[in-house]
């Protein structure tokens, strides 16, 4: 596969995993509109860069190691599920009460980084992102590939990704759509908490298969 073939397919794959709901979806949505469009924006900066992880283990060829050792996969959706749980946990605890705490200016930098970490984190624990990643590795970014097409199909990826999430937090912190829903941000709060605990489940469950 020539570069410019690996890099059409990979757009398109990567597109389309990106635009899948799953965490990282539900993570900037919630930002977006509880926070902001600097706070969507920051977490989405985040959940690209947390590619990075997946991207430096699948070029090593760990991936593969990873998606066939049971230890391992059994390891990662622990980890994966608790950090769901967790932020489900943290969604369920919202109240009503909460609505007043929003603060509409902009993020100060301690407030920036969190966001950012947040967004990393959240891509980073996913976990399905290993069997993902091995399944684009051996469609596109095998590990023979030079490196630099390596760091520019990695590169891709991660803009892509922040491309897409960008977008998806500027449609839910429009004033119009924020502003609808921010009267029931209690309950997006606990709709994202719920659906993030489900998730950790689901993974907890298939961990056992």
């Amino acid at each position: 596969m020539d570069f410019w073939h690996g890099f059409a397919v990979l757009t398109v794959v990567h597109l389309l995993a990106a635009a899948s709901p799953g965490p990282d979806f539900a993570y900037v949505t919630r930002q977006s509109l509880v926070r902001g469009r600097r706070a969507g924006l920051l977490a989405s900066l985040g959940i690209a860069l947390g590619l990075s992880i997946h991207i430096v283990y699948s070029a090593a060829g760990l991936a593969a190691v990873i998606a066939h050792s049971a230890q391992w996969m059994m390891a990662i959706k622990l980890v994966g599920a608790g950090y769901l749980l967790y932020l489900g946990y943290k969604g369920l605890r919202s109240g009503a009460g909460s609505v007043a705490a929003i603060d509409p200016t902009p993020a100060l930098p301690a407030a920036a980084w969190r966001q950012i970490g947040g967004g990393f984190l959240c891509n980073a624990f996913n976990p399905k992102a290993p069997i993902y990643f091995l399944a684009l590795f051996t469609v596109v970014l095998s590990p023979g590939l030079p490196l630099s097409t390596l760091i520019v199909y990695g590169a891709w990826i991660m803009l892509l990704q922040w491309l897409w999430f960008s977008l998806v937090a500027l449609v839910f912190a429009h004033p119009r759509v924020r502003d609808r829903l921010l009267a029931a941000r209690h309950w997006i709060d606990r709709a994202f908490g719920a659906a993030m605990i489900a998730l950790g489940l689901r993974v907890l469950v298939t961990a056992r298969d």
